[in-house]
């Protein structure tokens, strides 16, 4: 039998603590040295380096400058190659995530009178261009178009550009170019990679440089992004998947288990940890999962294994819930699960995680294809301190001030008080008399 990694919490140094919690691009020294001459080259070279890169790296044929952007009769092939109940279904998920993202829409403007005469509020913008980015090396991924498009149209934002590698025959995954088209994105580019994000900071000869980019990717994309952090905004961390399924005593280890490999499937640089009180549950998980690989395709039982059985994954059994609702905490997930017949107990224990799926009928699947929450998610502890993309990753903040003459002489006094104790006198000057007397003239 594949020997699934299994620790016990308690028996565990504060080292070997440390390494349960690490992530597989923690240390991303390999992809920066790699990255940056793609960095370099797309820079200078333009579109012709992409469609070096494009033909080297994706193994594309059939790539050239003149078709990088995906054309109006690849989207019309696109909806004679993919099933309508696949359509049905990208449908029916962008109408959810649409729905849920639209109560996320700002008011424009709002001003509070903060002083009699004096008035501070926000005003908010959608970003003028964005770069959505999409993976496709471990699978096609039409559902990350979903959920990176909907919310940038729902904000408005006038110029949107997904990049996404192309397939070896030169093309754009079918189903990405029909969620693009039904989420109301019209341009895509065959552009993966390290040289996707450069493409997006830089432009090139056909590309629109983009003010930021979104979206999930490998280590290459992630060390990309931190690269190119000055040029271009890189959005929420959200790189290689993972998740913890929280399970206690009311629930079968074998949902546990089918559960768990939701998201180690996705590639072996995922990880996919199950933290439970049960011993029951983790031994009833451990003999679960052949049987759930049984069912699975060759390469997803794969990348699994790769992740149960090495140190990005397998199974924790915690000393009692509060134990394991803390490990959960410490590990920050992308996603959790709360496998519970009372989930919601646990809820109030729970303040690291970036999305917190409740009960045994919320499997992570139903929320990365359907639900509505956003399901592009910070990863690498990066739970800590971002929230999933939202509308608001596709605006920007404007303050706004109005002093009236009525309000103005309180704020201007304090004002000089300070900016006098601060050393700052073109501060003070212009709130003193020196400003009276421009405004009498």
């Amino acid at each position: 039998m594949t020997e699934v990694t299994y620790k016990v919490l308690a028996d565990l140094s504060p080292e070997e603590r440390k390494e349960l919690v690490k992530r597989s691009e923690t240390d991303l020294s390999f992809f920066l040295e790699k990255v940056q001459p793609i960095i370099d080259a797309v820079k200078t070279e333009g579109d012709a380096a992409l469609v070096r890169f494009g033909t080297e790296l994706d193994k594309a044929q059939g790539l050239t400058v003149d078709n990088l952007k995906a054309s109006e009769e690849e989207f019309e092939e696109a909806f004679n190659l993919v099933e309508e109940e696949v359509i049905n279904a990208i449908r029916y998920g962008i109408e959810n995530i649409r729905s849920f993202h639209e109560e996320q829409v700002p008011e424009p403007m709002w001003l509070k009178e903060v002083r009699p005469g004096a008035f501070a509020g926000d005003r908010f913008t959608p970003i003028n261009s964005v770069a959505l980015y999409v993976p496709r090396g471990k699978g096609s991924f039409p559902s990350v178009t979903m959920m990176t498009t909907t919310p940038a149209v729902v904000a408005k934002v006038p110029n949107i550009a997904i990049f996404t590698p192309p397939g070896p025959d030169g093309k754009v995954d079918a189903a990405t170019l029909v969620a693009a088209r039904l989420a109301g994105v019209d341009t895509v580019h065959k552009v993966g990679g390290a040289q996707a994000v450069a493409a997006a900071a830089f432009g090139t000869e056909t590309i629109m440089p983009a003010k930021k980019i979104v979206g999930p990717g490998s280590p290459w994309v992630v060390a990309a992004k931190r690269l190119l952090a000055g040029v271009i905004d890189p959005g929420l961390p959200a790189g290689p998947s993972e998740v913890v399924i929280l399970a206690d005593d009311t629930v079968d280890g074998g949902l546990a288990a089918m559960d768990l490999l939701i998201e180690a499937e996705h590639g072996p640089d995922s990880s996919a940890w199950l933290i439970t009180s049960s011993e029951r549950v983790a031994k009833e998980a451990l003999a679960a999962l052949p049987k759930h690989w049984a069912n699975m395709t060759e390469q997803r039982v794969e990348f699994s294994k790769a992740v149960l059985t090495g140190s990005s994954g397998g199974i924790v059994l915690a000393r009692d819930m509060d134990d394991a609702c803390a490990l959960v905490n410490e590990y920050a997930p992308e996603h959790l699960e709360i496998l519970s017949t009372k989930a919601f107990e646990y809820l109030g224990m729970i303040t690291e995680a970036s999305e917190i799926l409740m009960g045994t009928h919320t499997p992570v699947t139903i929320a990365n294809f359907a639900l509505g929450p956003n399901a592009v998610l910070p990863t690498s502890m990066g739970a800590n301190t971002w929230g999933p993309l939202s509308v608001s990753d596709f605006v920007r903040r404007s303050s706004i001030g109005y002093v009236t003459p009525k309000g103005y002489p309180e704020l201007a006094a304090n004002a000089k008080i300070l900016a006098d104790y601060e050393g700052f006198s073109s501060h003070a000057n212009a709130v003193s008399e020196l400003r009276e007397q421009y405004l009498k003239d």
